[in-house]
C-alpha cells in the first residue's frame, strides 16, 4: 500500500493483479486498485474530479480525467472516509499510475489539488 496526506487528505491505494480478467497471451494484464479518501482536515470536503496518469512499460503514457470516482461526488465530513474499487488493463503487465483529486471545500467554495500517490501494476510472474 503507498499513501499520501495532501492538505489534511489522506489518500491510500492498494492493488491486486487479476489473473482471471487477463490475457497474458494476448497482452491483456487487468489490475484493480482500492482507494481510501480519508478526511483528516476540519473542513467538510467534496471530490469533484479526477486525473489519472497512467504508464504502460510497453507504451507511452495515456491520461484519464473526468468527473468523481466511479460514477461518484463523495462528501466527507471531517473523520470519514471513502472506499472505492477500479480497475487498469495493461499491454506489458507491468505499469505505474499516479494522479490528483480536485477537492472542494462546502464551507467556503475553495478548491485545492490532493496528490494520489504514485503506485506500481506488475504481474507476479513478471518479477522473475
Amino acid at each position: 500500500m503507498v499513501t499520501e496526506i495532501t492538505a489534511g487528505v489522506k489518500v491510500s491505494v492498494e492493488t491486486e493483479y487479476q489473473p482471471a480478467y487477463s490475457s497474458p497471451s494476448q497482452y491483456h494484464y487487468v489490475f484493480t486498485y482500492r482507494v481510501t479518501i480519508e478526511n483528516q482536515s476540519d473542513s467538510t470536503l467534496q471530490l469533484l474530479r479526477r486525473k489519472w496518469e497512467i504508464y504502460d512499460a510497453a507504451l507511452t503514457m495515456r491520461e484519464v480525467e473526468g468527473e468523481g470516482v466511479v460514477g461518484q461526488q463523495p462528501i466527507l465530513e471531517p473523520g470519514q472516509y471513502h472506499q472505492y474499487v477500479s480497475g487498469c488493463n495493461l499491454k506489458s503487465g507491468i505499469g505505474k499510475m499516479k494522479g490528483e483529486f480536485l477537492m472542494e471545500k462546502l464551507v467556503d467554495g475553495n478548491r485545492f489539488s490532493v496528490a494520489i500517490p504514485q503506485f506500481t501494476m506488475v504481474a507476479p510472474f513478471k518479477l522473475n
